[in-house]
């Protein structure tokens, strides 16, 4: 579980050294260099300008459908994270008895505790790397999404409800939106798991307070990208783990 936080706060560094490099602010165009531009970016662009043209001009819808449209080409890639999330859940207890009996520090027992712990997971069949590759894999993705709307230029000359999408969102509606659903999807990820584990709670809070600090500055089309992507995780989120947060949501009830 350490090594999926520091995994986790690996990638949020990343994400953040990604948004945060110079190119972001230059126009994707055609003309645009190397295999990053080229091959990710650039299509995503294409895709953004093909929906609003198909949309009277509407660039807002054109991010709407675009980001859905992304969120079900990886959907088998998180369907397969939280099958992975679960198997890695359902083993919990047969590590704690490992960590018990060889709670030794000395290098002898430590060795022990991991030959036995990688019979464990070769036992039920569990790859406790499984559950990292699909957000690898995502993440080139979705940070490729954000550089295609940041630096398309006709996004910036529209408006969409009641937001200019190459400003900030005026009333702050949109940030906050994005972090309180930020946080309701990681709380139904998490269910029955964050109260057992206190750095899983902190990533809990952490991640909607970034989210929100990030929407407050970014212009409001990146803001509408994060909320519909949030509210198609929460969906997908429900259906994949119904069961699992009925039973968190039971447990709650009796605790009070």
């Amino acid at each position: 579980m350490k090594r999926r936080i520091l995994l986790i706060a690996g990638l949020i560094s990343v994400l953040t050294l990604l948004t945060g490099c110079t190119e972001v602010n230059i126009p994707i165009t055609s003309e645009s260099e190397g295999f990053w531009n080229s091959y990710i970016v650039y299509p995503l662009s294409q895709l953004i300008t093909y929906f609003a043209e198909i949309t009277g001009d509407n660039y807002g819808i054109a991010i709407v459908f675009v980001t859905i449209i992304i969120r079900l080409a990886i959907l088998p890639l998180m369907i397969k994270q939280t099958k992975s999330s679960k198997a890695m859940q359902a083993i919990q207890p047969e590590m704690q008895k490992l960590r018990e009996k060889y709670s030794s520090k000395d290098q002898q027992t430590q060795q022990k505790l991991q030959q036995e712990t990688m019979a464990l997971f070769q036992k039920h069949g569990v790859n406790p790397l499984a559950g990292c590759f699909p957000l690898i894999i995502q993440m080139p993705i979705l940070i490729g999404f954000y550089h295609a709307i940041m630096r398309t230029e006709a996004i910036a000359e529209h408006t969409f409800l009641w937001f200019d999408l190459g400003e900030r969102d005026p009333y702050f509606i949109l940030p906050l939106v994005a972090g309180a659903t930020t946080f309701i999807q990681q709380k139904m990820m998490m269910a029955g798991t964050a109260n057992q584990n206190p750095q899983m709670a902190m990533m809990l809070w952490i991640m909607p307070i970034m989210i929100i600090v990030f929407a407050i500055s970014f212009p409001a089309a990146l803001s509408l990208y994060w909320v519909v992507g949030n509210l198609f995780m929460i969906i997908q989120t429900y259906f994949v783990k119904g069961p699992e947060l009925k039973a968190a949501a039971k447990d709650g009830g009796s605790k009070k």
